[in-house]
């Protein structure tokens, strides 16, 4: 681990050369792992991705290419705000690897107003994120350039801003996410309705007195699900009542599924949607976190008591996922996977499957007759393919190969290799 961490400096320079190069995209976001111990200088309390309120934790960005290909990773203490741990990935790309004239992509809490000022100190670094909720609603107030008639033909159209001078703003409404939030909200508010009753029920019976005690009822049916911002509510010492706010909910529902991305790059290098497609790849970031934290490798928590051996460790999970992100690839046709996935033709509206992946799904058999698997099933699959040593009496040792299935030989065709015969 020791001998590994000392190198990541040039791998990740010989992975960024590979797979990174002037004038192109280069995607970036953070994550965290919760510690166990008490011991390591980098732990601290911060927001936890992992739900891990008291536990301390590390931070990690990490930095890939256009298609999600991890490139490099590098750890900071648990309470690094995003934007922060941004621009040092910035400076990484700029100095470490050589790179100018790149175009950054980050969501809306990562790339900040103060960072894009930074990012022009720095120079030659383009910018691809997306505006949060209040900007947006800011927009479409008073008569602002963001109105339901952009999208009465289509479902972008870029739009400008005296607020964001020498940017582009793409709009874009997606019913389908209109109707999911529409959903949720009405969800939310009908479940805290559910927590608010029995609290007009309990001080109308008298058993519930006090404003004070009142408050803190309602204060927690209130914050369970954050609708705060939706309800009116009337406390007395003997008395409660609560109403919707129904003028601030339709002006929230009015802007369901639009969201606005911002970029500093010109329409000569990117069109609109272009630049859609370019913020909606930060999917495959996220797809390397949840192979790195969930699915195929184990990397929370963290057990490793000094700074170097945690920065070791978790730039050995970054190499395990570049090496399955490799693996995916070439055992597409053994798995779900889609092998060729079509071009999108709206880049607003949901991905879908190609027809091929339909069918290859429906029939649940790759090509060549076996049974498809996840990437997890075919691993296991793989795993009992052994070698095994009998030793005879007298001393005698032989080793032996299991047979390999129909399917374990094509797994290692895929990758160029052969079922080796002898352990290195």
């Amino acid at each position: 681990m020791d001998w590994l961490g000392g190198r990541q400096d040039k791998i990740e320079t010989a992975l960024a050369r590979r797979h990174l190069s002037a004038g192109g995209l280069v995607l970036y976001d953070l994550s965290s792992s919760w510690m166990e111990g008490s011991h390591c200088p980098l732990a601290a309390r911060g927001y936890s991705r992992d739900r891990k309120s008291g536990k301390t934790q590390i931070e990690y960005g990490l930095l890939t290419d256009a298609e999600g290909r991890p490139v490099s990773v590098e750890v900071f203490a648990g309470n690094t705000a995003d934007p922060i741990a941004f621009i040092a990935a910035a400076e990484k790309v700029r100095s470490r690897f050589g790179l100018t004239d790149v175009v950054m992509v980050g969501d809306r809490g990562m790339i900040t107003t103060a960072r894009i000022k930074a990012l022009a100190e720095i120079g030659h670094m383009g910018w691809v994120t997306s505006l949060r909720a209040p900007a947006v609603a800011a927009l479409a107030a008073d008569g602002g350039p963001l109105q339901l008639s952009l999208f009465d033909e289509a479902n972008l159209a870029e739009i400008t801003h005296p607020d964001y001078p020498g940017e582009r703003l793409v709009a874009c409404r997606n019913p389908a996410l209109a109707a999911e939030r529409a959903r949720k909200r009405n969800e939310l508010l009908a479940a805290t309705e559910a927590l608010l009753a029995p609290v007009v029920v309990a001080v109308e019976a008298g058993r519930l007195v006090g404003a004070a005690k009142i408050g803190l009822r309602v204060g927690r049916a209130l914050n369970r699900y954050k609708m705060a911002k939706h309800f009116d509510i009337d406390i007395a010492d003997d008395a409660f009542t609560y109403t919707r706010r129904t003028g601030a909910i339709a002006a929230e529902a009015a802007l369901d599924g639009i969201y606005v991305i911002r970029t500093s790059v010109g329409a000569e290098t990117l069109d609109a949607a272009g630049v859609v497609e370019t913020y909606k790849s930060l999917a495959g970031v996220e797809r390397d976190f949840r192979c790195l934290k969930a699915i195929d490798l184990d990397l929370r928590p963290i057990y490793h008591r000094t700074s170097e051996r945690v920065r070791a460790h978790v730039f050995i999970c970054m190499l395990a996922a570049y090496l399955v992100w490799h693996l995916r690839r070439a055992w597409a046709p053994l798995c779900f996977t889609d092998e060729e996935r079509p071009t999108r033709s709206d880049p607003v509206a949901p991905a879908r499957r190609s027809g091929a992946a339909l069918a290859k799904a429906s029939r649940q058999r790759h090509d060549d007759g076996g049974p498809l698997h996840s990437f997890g099933s075919l691993l296991d699959h793989l795993s009992t393919l052994t070698r095994d040593e009998i030793v005879f009496t007298g001393g005698a040792r032989i080793h032996k190969l299991a047979n390999p299935t129909p399917t374990q030989r094509k797994a290692f065709q895929l990758i160029d290799s052969t079922v080796p015969m002898t352990l290195k």
